[in-house]
Parts: structure tokens; C-alpha cells; sequence
């Protein structure tokens, strides 16, 4: 297993599996939950983890148990069977900007020029890491609760589009979306 040190915030622990599909996994956030019973509480701990590849699949979880690293493992055995496929724009930001919503949640998400990094709050910035997103600028406008804003994150990034699957959905050539980039250079080269 190997860690790395984290800036603060709650939970926060990545961790790196052996075996399967090299997924790496963080847990975003772990919270302690009561049930008030005869006898007096019976805590539980409830833990939200993310799971992602770095090339393009990530997937979130929720488990509940009575242990904390119990709980880890059943969000993290959800989160693997509800990985979602992102596409995304030369391997290292969105191809368009989008916004999702979940309860209360709402994200805005941006694609961004190279080299500016991951912008982005606590949960969504786990989503983004584990997804293998580089370069993009988030905002969390609507609730602050990590359940709600990596929803409301992954309601954002299922509407993402590649040009190619739109093109498709169209019926036209990526060309006819994009348009031709080398006539405005051309053009520009015929009247100097």
C-alpha cells in the first residue's frame, strides 16, 4: 500500500491495490453515525470512496459498517462496479464545459489550457485525480456535502461528449463539428 501525505480536510487516504485493473482509490470522506438502542448508541462509521483508473473510468461508493476499514472496502467494491467511462480531450481535460446537479449539489466544470492544473474542491478534486484528469477548473455552487457534490460530479461528467461521439449521433464528419483549422492559417499567409 503505498500513501501519500494529504493537504487536510477529512479522510483523504489514497491507496494503490494490487491487482485487478491497477485502480487507484480515495476515500473522500469517513463519517461517524450513531443508532440509538435500548442499551444506549451503537456506533457505525460510514465511509465515501472514489476509484478510478487515470485513463478515462471512474466510479464512487458508499459503505457502511460497524469497523472503519470494513466500510472502506464496501464503498470501494461499489465504487468498482459502478465505474462510468469519461471522455476526454488529449487525455488531460474535459472536451466541453458542463454543469451537473444532484439534491442541492451543483457543479460547474470547465476544460482548460494545459498546464493549468487541477482547480477544484476536496470531493472533486478526488474524482478528477482518480479519473486521470490534468488540467480543468471546477466550482461547487449548491450544497457543500461531499455525497452531494461528487453526485452532483459524476451527474456532470456523464454529460460530457467527444466530438467523434456527436459526430456519430449526427450523422456528420468530426471535420463538419470542428470545422477546417488549417484555412484561418492559410488565409491569413495569402493576405501578408
Amino acid at each position: 500500500m503505498a500513501r501519500e501525505p494529504r493537504e487536510g480536510g477529512r479522510g483523504g487516504r489514497d491507496r494503490d491495490r494490487d491487482g485487478g485493473d491497477d485502480l487507484i482509490d480515495k476515500l473522500v470522506t469517513i463519517n461517524r453515525v450513531a443508532k440509538v438502542v435500548k442499551g444506549g448508541r451503537r456506533f457505525a462509521f460510514a465511509a465515501l470512496v472514489v476509484v478510478g483508473d487515470q485513463k478515462g473510468r471512474v466510479g464512487y461508493g458508499a459503505g457502511k459498517a460497524r469497523e472503519v476499514p470494513e466500510a472502506i472496502r464496501k464503498a470501494t467494491d461499489r465504487a468498482k462496479r459502478a465505474m462510468i467511462r469519461v471522455p476526454m480531450k488529449e487525455g488531460r481535460t474535459l472536451h466541453h464545459d458542463v454543469e451537473g446537479n444532484f439534491g442541492a449539489g451543483h457543479v460547474v466544470l470547465r476544460s482548460a489550457t494545459a498546464g493549468t492544473g487541477i482547480i477544484a474542491g476536496g470531493p472533486m478534486r478526488a474524482v478528477f485525480e482518480t479519473l486521470g484528469i490534468g488540467d480543468v477548473v471546477a466550482k461547487s455552487l449548491g450544497s457543500r456535502n461531499p455525497h452531494n457534490m461528487v453526485k452532483a460530479t459524476f451527474d456532470a461528467l456523464q454529460r460530457c461528449a467527444s466530438p467523434r461521439s456527436v459526430a456519430a449521433r449526427r450523422g456528420k464528419k468530426v471535420s463538419d463539428l470542428l470545422g477546417k483549422r488549417d484555412a484561418p492559417a492559410a488565409q491569413e499567409g495569402a493576405d501578408a
